[in-house]
């Protein structure tokens, strides 16, 4: 027996709505929806400045391409996150001292401030979510997601050969 095509011959069917990497899109862009709205309200700040600032506050003194490896951003949204961080006051960029190509960034004390007010936010975004879980089903949760983490690791590193 062969499945049908959408154009009605024999052929592979890919069911969109029960693909794993199609609703883990969806899922995540359905959270990011929400939380950019609340952020560019609040804030005046976008999803790719905001990923910026928690990489910068938990990890003072990256420079861009570490904060894009950090967040799996790509560089060209980080590149744009940090000038728009830099023209608000929001971010400081130095020279490294041990190499002078690289630049290195900081929150500022506004920065700082808005992390502060930014973090309870950000939390309250994940509580909502995870409310939908059980206690048990939260800590399953968490351990499939490591476990999809390290499949995902793994298939990417094998492309990369």
């Amino acid at each position: 027996m062969t499945d049908e095509n959408s154009q009605g011959g024999p052929g592979p069917v890919l069911k969109l709505e029960s693909f794993l990497p199609y609703r883990l899109s969806v899922l995540s862009n359905r959270v990011s929806a929400a939380i950019a709205q609340d952020y560019a309200e609040r804030f005046d700040m976008t999803v790719p400045e905001w990923r910026t600032m928690a990489a910068l506050g938990e990890h003072p003194g990256l420079s861009a391409a570490e904060v894009a490896g950090f967040t799996e951003m790509d560089k060209v949204a980080v590149s744009r996150a940090v000038a728009r961080l830099l023209e608000a006051g929001r971010l400081t960029r130095t020279t490294a001292s041990d190499d002078r190509r690289r630049s290195v960034l900081k929150l500022s004390a506004a920065g700082q401030r808005i992390y502060r007010q930014i973090v309870p936010v950000a939390r309250a975004h994940e509580a909502n979510l995870v409310a939908a879980l059980g206690a048990e089903e939260r800590r399953q949760f968490d351990k499939l997601l490591d476990k999809l983490f390290a499949a995902a690791t793994a298939d990417l590193k094998r492309g990369k050969r």
